[in-house]
């Protein structure tokens, strides 16, 4: 340290240190190189990351300028295709909101960068490949589409309550006072004729006295002027006042009049009311007890009147009360209200339940199940009732043969007058898949068909109805093929990754696979008899069909009949060949559609000619061995169109007038042609002899 005095001067104080040796200028300059060294390492560090980061930048720019590609540099320059390119380019939202976009922009809904679509997937534009590794890991399962009937379960709650024809009022018959009460309380139970209360009743005992007198009158042969029905009206009177026949004829046999009568009960049950107790004086018509029969009970369901229209009498109900959780009871359909509420929009349905064990408490609430048909039918299959007699009036007691219901006394009616087939419907076969595989887009819906292994096709189809499990496809799709029910949302945005069509833009996607239908080389079986007839028959009405909608009209009633008369006798033929039934059955379903507007017929005539090309690569009839072309029109919308006739010029049924001479034909079908056709491939050429 340096002290300072006062006249501003300065000495070296004892405390201050004073440099070492070690201190020179050598040293210093030493680590001033060591520090300078390190600054400059460090600014070369940011001048190569920088450096880096450009070069990164500027590659990444000339990727999205398209002067750098994944097939290498200039690949759109070397195709000499830039610009065609940039027209096929689709941009899609990272985030998937939109539909994919021909421009780039951002996404209206998240706002992100729009990015081109990557070229992957099949290469066709409908479908991606998936190896086996890959659907592994994220778990695609597939199952195939089944033929066969579609039901839904229809849901409600109700109630249950008493079966009013079951139910009894017991009123007094004549003033009186109750002197005693057998049926003191209620939930007692009574049969039939029990005694239920003692009345006494002066009006009753001078009836008594009159019916008596009239008797002993009849009797003495002595003063009688003959019979004048004096004792016959005393017996009318005593019945009015509440005696029983029995009870009449007890007291004509003891010739005493009694001042009490007992009240009898008029059927069994249990005593749900009790309106008067012992003592009460009673008048002429006042309640005294309620009596119900629990062996029966209603159910009392409200429904929509859409699902009202697939219930009929005599259906099966299946229970569950809220009392017994668990336990499942049955019941049948016994009455349909005629009229809506206009309050709830809902129509009562009365359902009888048998309650021999009692477990059935009116007031308690309950859980129904009704299974109906998924698509209305005229006539519906049941084995329970199938060519079985019901009561009109009880639809529990169902006998095989005809006669009298045991509870009403009504003949009993076949059930085929309420509905019921007497053998299985083959029109209610449809074609089903598991709920998982549709991914709905409103009215209709993708799913994806692995055509091929780890192919896996986009196909737009027309959905039915849907129960829990099962939804019906219209159109679209055949028994048989295999869909995707898991994992089909990765392969939607593989597709749309792809740019192809997907769930978000299903515009494009095809209803059918693209290119004429592949049909298997085969040798059909030559029906004869009644077979052969109706299978010509058949092509001739679907043939009919193909030149009304070329001449742009709908099909007549008469040939449209025709050919669903014919396909429903091929399908019940034993003769034809299991395949070719289920084509039938297929086109049959699709032919039930052509009775509407000219264009739904023709998008149902494409579902119908597809399986009468497969029908008829099983089995042919007479006419039909020879005359037979498969043609397909490839501008018909969602893939193509194909269509079968018999001969003459090239007709399209899909275009009418409109385009009638497009398409090609795809094959002569006639047998004498196929064999001449193998036999030309089977001819050796020149290099095949040598």
């Amino acid at each position: 340290m340096v002290e300072h005095n006062d006249t501003g001067s300065s000495e070296p104080l004892a405390s201050e240190t004073v440099p070492s040796a070690d201190a020179n200028p050598q040293t210093l300059r030493a680590k001033l190189a060591n520090w300078m060294w390190l600054i400059r390492t460090a600014v070369q560090a940011v001048v190569v990351v920088g450096v880096v980061a450009l070069l990164l930048f500027l590659v990444g720019l000339a990727q999205r300028s398209g002067w750098i590609t994944a097939d290498g540099f200039g690949a759109a320059a070397a195709d000499g295709a830039v610009e065609q390119g940039a027209e096929d380019t689709r941009y899609i939202c990272p985030m998937m909101c939109t539909p994919p976009s021909t421009e780039p922009g951002r996404c209206p809904v998240c706002a992100m960068e729009l990015v081109p679509a990557t070229s992957s997937g099949g290469g066709d534009g409908i479908s991606v490949t998936i190896e086996a590794a890959a659907r592994r890991v994220v778990g695609i399962q597939t199952a195939v589409a089944k033929l066969g009937p579609m039901t839904r379960t229809i849901r409600a709650i109700g109630s249950i309550e008493y079966d009013e024809t079951k139910l009894s009022t017991i009123s007094a018959y004549v003033d009186g006072r109750l002197e005693a009460m057998q049926a003191d309380y209620v939930g007692a139970k009574v049969e039939q004729g029990d005694d239920l209360a003692m009345l006494y009743s002066p009006q009753l005992y001078s009836a008594q006295s009159e019916y008596v007198a009239s008797l002993r009158a009849s009797q003495n042969t002595r003063f009688s002027l003959g019979d004048n029905g004096l004792a016959e009206m005393a017996r009318e009177k005593l019945i009015e006042l509440g005696m029983t026949p029995s009870q009449i004829e007890t007291l004509k046999n003891s010739g005493q009049a009694e001042p009490r009568l007992s009240i009898k009960s008029p059927q069994r049950g249990t005593v749900i009311e009790r309106a008067a107790v012992e003592g009460d004086y009673v008048k002429t018509g006042q309640k005294l007890f309620r009596i119900a029969d629990l062996s029966s009970v209603w159910l009392m369901l409200d429904l929509f009147p859409s699902d009202v229209a697939f219930i009929r009498f005599g259906q099966q109900v299946d229970t569950e009360v809220q009392s017994l959780p668990g336990e499942v009871f049955v019941g049948r359909v016994a009455f349909i209200d005629p009229i809506v509420n206009p309050r709830t929009r809902t129509i009562r349905v009365r359902v009888e339940m048998l309650n021999f064990e009692g477990k059935l408490r009116p007031g308690d609430y309950a859980s129904a199940e009704i299974t109906v048909p998924a698509t209305p039918q005229e006539f519906v299959y049941d084995p329970a009732l199938a060519g079985k007699y019901i009561s009109p009036a009880h639809p529990q007691v169902i006998r095989d043969e005809p006669g009298a219901c045991p509870l009403c006394g009504k003949e009993l009616v076949p059930t085929s007058e309420l509905g019921y087939a007497t053998d299985f419907q083959l029109k209610s076969q449809v074609v089903t898949v598991p709920r998982s595989a549709v991914l709905r887009t409103g009215v209709s819906g993708v799913i994806y068909v692995e055509t091929e292994p780890g192919r896996f096709e986009i196909r737009r189809v027309t959905l039915g109805a849907m129960n829990d499990t099962e939804a019906m496809v219209i159109s679209g799709l055949s028994a048989g093929e295999s869909v995707a029910t898991a994992g089909n949302f990765l392969i939607d945005s593989q597709m749309q990754l792809a740019g192809n069509p997907s769930l978000l833009d299903p515009s494009k996607a095809p209803t059918f696979a693209p290119g004429p239908l592949e049909l298997p080389q085969s040798d059909p079986l030559m029906l004869t008899g009644s077979a052969a007839e109706e299978f010509d028959q058949a092509y001739q009405a679907y043939n009919e069909i193909q030149i009304a909608l070329a001449a742009d009209t709908v099909p007549a009633p008469f040939t449209l009949n025709g050919l669903l008369t014919a396909l429903t006798q091929l399908e019940l033929a034993p003769d034809v060949p299991d395949v070719a039934q289920r084509e039938f059955a297929t086109a049959r379903r699709a032919a039930e559609r052509m009775s509407g507007p000219l264009e739904a017929t023709r998008i149902a005539n494409r579902t119908v000619s597809h399986a009468m090309l497969k029908a008829a690569t099983v089995a042919r009839g007479k006419q039909t061995a020879e005359n037979l072309n498969h043609y397909y029109c490839p501008m018909v919308p969602g893939g193509g169109g194909d269509w079968l006739q018999m001969e003459g010029e090239l007709a399209n049924p899909y275009w009418g007038d409109e385009m009638l001479r497009c398409g090609e034909l795809v094959n002569d079908m006639g047998l004498r042609a196929q064999a001449d056709q193998r036999a030309v491939e089977l001819v050796p050429t020149s290099g095949d002899s040598q």
